[in-house]
């Protein structure tokens, strides 16, 4: 039943920090939409800031599963990298809580959405560092510097994925598939 109500707050803040922000947000805001009392709130995290890590823990172990899902072991590199990359990406562009936070960091610049951002930023680079790893390894890729190559290569994804749409018509996941494997696989040289 505690772990019950424990996810039940964690789902009700989630809610919360996506409609109003990390800054606005309020632990009297989350017991209301949890329909708890906040002290109930308090048996399980010390303060919202605790509260607002946990959701963002969550939401990197699901990014995780989301690229390791994409990972199939008789597809090649680049298309693993892919799948993976778009998935994540797609994912962290439709999730309310990461939209608001981007929103607040540009508006007010909140420490903890930078942080929870940042956080959301490693982890892809890390899952990134170690399949580029792996794949060196398996001699599928060019030794290369797996932690300046996984940098590059999300943002290129971000790019194309985020950026472009800001002032053109969105590419498609074929269309993002082309572009990488011209510019990493084929590169631009004739």
């Amino acid at each position: 039943m505690a772990v019950d109500r424990k996810e039940n707050i964690i789902a009700a803040a989630e809610k919360t920090f996506a409609s109003f922000g990390y800054k606005a947000t309020t632990m009297d805001l989350v017991a209301r939409v949890a329909n708890v009392g906040k002290g109930t709130i308090y048996t399980f995290f010390t303060n919202k800031e605790e509260l607002f890590y946990e959701i963002m823990n969550q939401f990197i172990r699901r990014i995780k599963k989301v690229a390791t899902n994409a990972i199939h072991e008789n597809d090649t590199f680049f298309t693993n990298l892919h799948r993976a990359l778009y998935s994540v990406l797609e994912m962290r562009k439709e999730h309310q809580l990461t939209i608001k936070l981007t929103q607040e960091l540009k508006e007010i610049g909140t420490a903890q959405a930078q942080q929870a951002l940042a956080n959301i930023e490693d982890a892809i680079l890390g899952f990134m560092e170690e399949f580029i790893k792996k794949a060196e390894l398996k001699g599928e890729i060019i030794p290369c510097d797996p932690k300046v190559t996984a940098f590059v290569v999300l943002r290129l994804y971000i790019a194309l994925v985020f950026d472009w749409e800001q002032r053109h018509s969105p590419l498609s996941s074929d269309e993002i598939a082309d572009l990488i494997e011209i510019y990493f696989v084929k590169g631009l040289k004739k």
